[in-house]
């Protein structure tokens, strides 16, 4: 069999194993009884909400304690920045904050849909009811045809309303919901969807319309007054539109459906969110129950902010019963819970420190430069994957098998903050790990850096030398970690653990598999939380090989930097080492842009070659090709002048072929 047709096949296994989705997709969605169905079959949506683009709200950008709303946010920049750069800004951040590579590389993750929020302002000026805006339909027909080249829905969700369907900053309120109070608010919200059903209503790929976001106001009982706009929402777009589904949710935040039945369509959908509460199937039965009686699908448009824990047991409880979903949110500055971190500019900081009171007001052309730097990080290619987020999403509810963060060989250094890729009680275990309390109800992760796991993590100030950036801290009794690591060479090794702590240090212990390496070393004071020093454990044997440590905390008080494995002593050759194992390692990071590091193994000297490959089996480029002694070598992938997408790594030698997949992110 030619590579091509292996490699072929590997594609096809990707394909089946869900590492790469390019199902053929036709025709509309459409509700059919219990479910969501296109041409072809049963569809479960995997989608992202593209919350922060056309709706800014405060929490996402940092400005919160002074700016909530879009119209806040708005106000406050042309306040320091004048009108017209307050113009100049969100032409910036808009053009720069989703864009056909991020609907491309979402594609390549997995993902088949996503939400896109707009405010009504986005479609026709709030003064003047009948004029319309092309250049934000033109958004809209950009969004959909990067999803029709991707083959993905797209929803177009009415997050803030005329009048505000709330009283809250996410409808850009001013604390009161007149959608609800005046019916000039009601009759514009009509002519908006009918306006969008007239230009949508021929497109497959626009996935459907989710009417109205989030309704929160008390309509008595029954919830008249929101079943009323909806029949009504439904009988002016079935005048021009009958091919899409349209999105209901619930009164209170999409979680109250009273009132709302029986259906009165039949290609609606019932859509509800969750967020911050028990995430297991007994707790959405009210809902299950509301599709089965109702014989209406069910769609979880919002849900997301919290621990990566939570979004592994929250998507298998939805994809269990068949629920599709939509994950909130993309894109935030310096924020760890969404897919994409985006790093806050100084100057956008000194900004923030002025609009709170804490600073000096800048020029208008100095917060110009700050904002259009600030519009900037959203590119693409500027924003930092959270691939413990996107792990959590897409791997993690399919297998329970660890897979390391960044690899690790020893003799070397593990930095206690790379824990292995997993849930709770599998790559770790801490105290507080998520939170079910509702809003404001705990949190998971005391330093809101580098991960979403409940490992607590922070910036490390030990010296450049000694830190990849992160300490784990916040430590407490009976918490640990797994790291997956390759120890190359048989021997004693002394153990250096880096730690600070202001009063007593703690104990901790390390495993490897069942064996005990380090049993209750304490850890004395070193006099601050970021004041480092370290503890030497000697004389630890090792045995060469792949193994999984398990470092426990025995008792809590120490932050913690690294292990540190340093080789004093080798075995005998053949005395206790285990026959070197060929193979292929995942290459790191992966995602990546723009280089990528590919480690690979030989169990004995000779001839082997590592071979780039498209999907499509096109050979790239050669990364390593002669004759190699026995053990581990690592290359570099550099992608910079090759396109977003899926490539193979082959590798060749007499002892076999393996192949990996790499996803390069531009």
């Amino acid at each position: 069999m030619s590579f091509i047709r292996i490699s072929r096949f590997v594609f096809l296994v990707l394909l089946i194993a869900g590492s790469v989705n390019l199902v053929q997709a036709q025709g509309f969605l459409r509700a059919s009884g219990t479910k969501i169905v296109n041409d072809n079959g049963d569809v479960l949506l995997r989608g992202m909400g593209l919350g922060g683009w056309l709706v800014p709200e405060g929490y996402m950008m940092g400005t919160s304690a002074f700016a909530n709303s879009p119209s806040q946010i708005r106000s406050k920049i042309e306040a320091v920045a004048g009108k017209e750069n307050r113009i100049k800004f969100y032409k910036e951040f808009e053009k720069n904050f989703f864009t056909r590579a991020d609907m491309d590389t979402l594609k390549q993750w997995g993902f088949n849909s996503v939400r896109l929020p707009f405010h009504y302002a986005n479609l026709t000026p709030p003064d003047s009811p009948g004029v319309w805006l092309e250049p934000g339909f033109a958004v809209f027909d950009s969004v959909i045809a990067w999803g029709k080249a991707n083959q993905m829905y797209v929803i177009l969700d009415m997050h803030c309303a005329p009048g505000a369907q709330n009283g809250e900053p996410i409808s850009d309120s001013d604390g009161q919901a007149r959608l609800w109070q005046e019916s000039r608010h009601r009759d514009r919200t009509v002519a908006i969807w009918r306006k969008i059903a007239e230009r949508y209503k021929d497109e497959p790929w626009v996935g459907g319309y989710d009417l109205i976001n989030e309704p929160a106001w008390d309509l008595g009982s029954g919830n008249k007054p929101l079943r009323d706009l909806y029949i009504r929402l439904t009988d002016t777009i079935r005048v021009v539109d009958k091919n899409h589904i349209l999105f209901i949710e619930g009164n209170w935040f999409a979680t109250d459906f009273s009132g709302l039945q029986p259906k009165w369509d039949d290609n609606m959908v019932y859509s509800f969110h969750r967020y911050w509460a028990d995430n297991s199937s007994a707790a959405i039965q009210y809902l299950l129950t509301l599709r089965n009686t109702e014989k209406v699908p069910l769609w979880c448009g919002e849900s997301g902010e919290n621990s990566n824990t939570w979004f592994t047991n929250m998507i298998r409880t939805f994809e269990f019963a068949q629920i599709g979903w939509s994950w909130w949110t993309i894109k935030k500055i310096e924020s760890v819970v969404g897919l994409w971190n985006v790093k806050q500019d100084p100057g956008f900081a000194t900004l923030i420190k002025y609009w709170s009171g804490t600073g000096s007001k800048p020029s208008e052309s100095n917060a110009l430069v700050s904002l259009m730097n600030q519009a900037a990080n959203y590119k693409l290619a500027n924003c930092r994957v959270q691939r413990d987020v996107l792990n959590a999403m897409f791997t993690q509810i399919r297998t329970p098998k660890l897979s390391p963060f960044v690899p690790h060989s020893l003799p070397g250094r593990v930095y206690v903050a790379d824990f292995d890729f997993g849930y709770q009680n599998q790559a770790y275990f801490d105290s507080d790990y998520q939170n079910i309390n509702g809003a404001g109800g705990g949190t998971w992760n005391a330093g809101w850096v580098y991960r979403n796991d409940g490992v607590d993590i922070e910036a490390c100030k030990d010296a450049l030398a000694h830190t990849n950036g992160f300490n784990v801290g916040w430590t407490a009794n009976s918490e640990w970690m797994k790291y997956s690591v390759n120890v190359e060479k048989s021997g004693t090794y002394d153990i250096l653990i880096r730690h600070a702590s202001q009063g007593t240090g703690g104990s901790v212990s390390l495993y490897s598999e069942s064996t005990a390496l380090v049993t209750g070393q304490t850890l004395a004071s070193s006099g601050g939380w970021q004041i480092w020093k370290t503890t030497t454990v000697p004389g630890i044997h090792l045995t060469a090989g792949p193994q999984v440590l398990k470092f426990l905390i025995n008792t809590g008080g120490a932050n913690l930097n690294y292990l540190e494995f340093v080789l004093k002593t080798a075995d005998s050759v053949g005395e206790t080492e285990q026959p070197v194992k060929f193979g292929l390692e995942a290459p790191f990071p992966n995602p990546f842009n723009p280089s990528a590091q590919i480690s690979f193994t030989l169990d004995k000297a000779g001839p082997a070659e590592l071979t780039v490959y498209s999907v499509l089996g096109q050979k790239i480029r050669v990364l390593a090709s002669g004759s190699y002694p026995a053990g581990r070598q690592t290359v570099s992938f550099d992608g910079s002048d090759l396109a977003s997408g899926t490539y193979l790594i082959r590798l060749k030698s007499g002892s076999g072929v393996q192949t990996r997949s790499v996803q390069l992110v531009k």
